[in-house]
């Protein structure tokens, strides 16, 4: 165990901070512990040194013959956690779950967990709900699947690691795969907690450390007037009239996959998306190849489902490669194209359906309204199948009722971006709470300033919030 831990050290590459030093000890010991039947949680707050962590554990667990499995909540997260550590990373559903038919229906079980002696990482686990399991599946909580598939398996356990400043999942005040006390109670299972304050030394000049740093203190500490130092290279302020020049430069130097504008809302969202295609990308058509979109929605309709992907996950980026034809059929616009996955370069690209009317919509995905709408307008094509059962089971094969949803990639709403990262970030102010600043808006200030990996630019803030 003394010479894991210090190999563990070693691999850091650099001289560990008392709060790495003592999180080696824990893992070791966590490693190395006879009982399977426990858990351990790594919290790290932004620019603590928990990636190079992760990195240096992959990387002693490997070096020792040591069984790992990496994991993520998105294919994005999971693309960052496999840059990090040098080692594939996939994400949590398409792992743990397999796709099955009965009675003529695709549903979605629980794998059986076939590794042994394993040590599953399960990284961005602040992102981990309690009830967004799949569709169509036995059971729609993930964190208890999670938890039935690792520990089903023989002396495999689980590393939890995030960082409790970030956004809870969506829905929840907290997030309970960071949470001792919930998953002791939940499962039974004794974890350990771990946490890593001190930012490491590399950290100390970034604007972007500097303030997600401040921030965080600030909600420890319940003050909530906001001051952001924007006189760092890479964290400026900006306000709505240089916007375009920064943003042209940005994806010119960038290319515009590694940029983004985070926002509060979709309807922000949507007119950033709108403005960037027009006015710096000069796409002026509803949509174009070339053009980056986000999944909204999980679609199990047009990915083989014995293909490493299996299915297309709500978040998932992908890149339109070609447009074959645009139509508008019961009531909505739809357009054939070809696409490839951004965060999975190694898939195949795939032929689908997708639904336009979801792309500008203000809400995160097509309403139940508009969704039932398409639903009895196809319906309408099968009125001579008299078995109702027959009849739905037509509509639910049906590519226009499948048709992916998606909304334009270039800004998207902080959720929406949690578990990515950007070498350059644009945050819009956007509205304020009622009563000003809370608690809830640092939080999600916060979580927009960590997705920056170079620059982090703030624009159109109140001066007053600006120092």
């Amino acid at each position: 165990m003394e010479e894991f831990e210090g190999q563990l050290i070693h691999n850091l590459g650099f001289p560990p901070t008392p709060d790495q030093a003592k999180a080696a000890n824990a893992l070791a010991r966590f490693v190395y512990s006879l009982n399977s039947q426990v858990g351990l949680i790594l919290k790290g707050y932004a620019g603590t040194g928990k990636t190079s962590l992760i990195g240096a554990l992959v990387k002693t667990l490997d070096q020792n013959k040591m069984k790992s499995v990496l994991l993520a909540p998105t294919g994005r997260a999971a693309k960052v956690l496999a840059g990090h550590s040098g080692k594939d990373a996939m994400t949590i559903h398409k792992k743990i779950y397999f796709q099955a038919r009965v009675k003529g229906k695709i549903t979605y079980r629980l794998g059986k967990n076939l590794h042994k002696n394993t040590l599953f990482i399960v990284d961005e686990a602040s992102m981990i709900a309690s009830e967004n399991g799949l569709e169509f599946s036995d059971s729609r909580d993930l964190l208890d699947d999670l938890f039935r598939f690792v520990y089903n398996g023989f002396n495999c356990k689980l590393l939890f690691i995030g960082d409790t400043a970030q956004l809870p999942p969506v829905g929840s005040s907290f997030s309970p795969a960071l949470d001792k006390q919930y998953l002791e109670g939940a499962y039974g299972i004794p974890f350990g907690s771990i946490q890593l304050k001190t930012v490491v030394r590399q950290g100390e000049d970034s604007g972007i450390l500097y303030n997600a740093t401040k921030l965080r203190v600030q909600m420890l500490q319940q003050d909530f007037n906001l001051k952001l130092e924007a006189n760092h290279t890479d964290a400026i302020a900006i306000d709505g009239y240089t916007l375009q020049d920064e943003l042209e430069t940005a994806i010119s130097q960038e290319g515009e996959e590694n940029v983004i504008v985070i926002c509060r809302s979709n309807k922000r969202s949507n007119l950033f998306n709108q403005n960037i295609r027009h006015r710096i990308l000069y796409k002026e058509e509803e949509v174009a190849t070339g053009d980056l979109m986000m999944v909204l929605k999980n679609n199990y309709f047009w990915i083989d489902p014995t293909s490493k992907i299996s299915f297309i996950a709500n978040g998932d980026s992908i890149e339109i490669l070609r447009i074959k034809r645009t139509e508008k059929l019961y009531g909505f616009n739809f357009a054939d194209v070809t696409a490839q996955f951004v965060d999975y370069p190694d898939e195949p690209e795939f032929d689908c359906k997708i639904i336009l009317d979801a792309i500008m919509s203000d809400k995160a995905s097509l309403s139940w309204e508009q969704q039932n709408e398409l639903f009895n307008a196809i319906e309408e094509d099968y009125m001579d199948i008299r078995d109702k059962r027959k009849r739905m089971a037509k509509v639910m094969k049906s590519p226009y009722f499948n048709a992916l949803q998606v909304k334009f990639a270039y800004s998207v709403t902080c959720h929406k971006s949690q578990g990515g990262q950007w070498p350059i970030v644009f945050i819009d102010q956007g509205f304020l709470p009622p009563d000003g600043i809370d608690y809830e808006y640092m939080r999600w200030l916060y979580t927009a300033i960590t997705r920056a990996t170079e620059k982090v630019y703030f624009v159109n803030f109140n001066p007053e919030f600006i120092v």
